[in-house]
Order: C-alpha cells, then structure tokens, then sequence
C-alpha cells in the first residue's frame, strides 16, 4: 500500500498517523506495531510512539509506505 497523507498542522504523533491511514485497526495496534520495530521514518527504524512526523518525512514498513505532504 502506497499511501499520500495530506498534514494540515505542524505535526501527526506517528501512532495516529498509523491508525489513520488504516495501517492499523487502532491507536493501540499501532503502537505494538511501533514498539516491536517494524515501522520506520525516513528509513530508520523509530520506536517512539509519538514521535512527531512532519511534512516531507516518509514513515514504511511491511506492506505500506506513507508520504507526508503539506496541505496546501
């Protein structure tokens, strides 16, 4: 899944974008998936759970990948 996330503040805590984005069915899910190192930004594994992600910043893992753009 290749996915464009469209930001409309300064930042998204990882674990929220995650869920919405339906990599996961929940905030909870999401931070498992997070903390058994199997999500990563801009190419580094990150174990933070709301690790703040901004525009520009590309979050991946196992079957997904996640562009985040400014909103306009």
């Amino acid at each position: 899944m290749r996915e464009t996330f469209e930001l409309r503040g300064d930042y998204i805590p990882l674990c929220d974008l995650l869920k919405f984005c339906f990599v996961t069915e929940s905030g909870g899910a999401a931070k498992h998936l997070i903390a058994e190192g199997n999500v990563l930004v801009d190419g580094d594994v990150e174990l933070r759970k709301a690790c703040k992600i901004r525009a520009g910043q590309v979050v991946s893992g196992d079957g997904f990948e996640i562009r985040v753009i400014a909103s306009p």
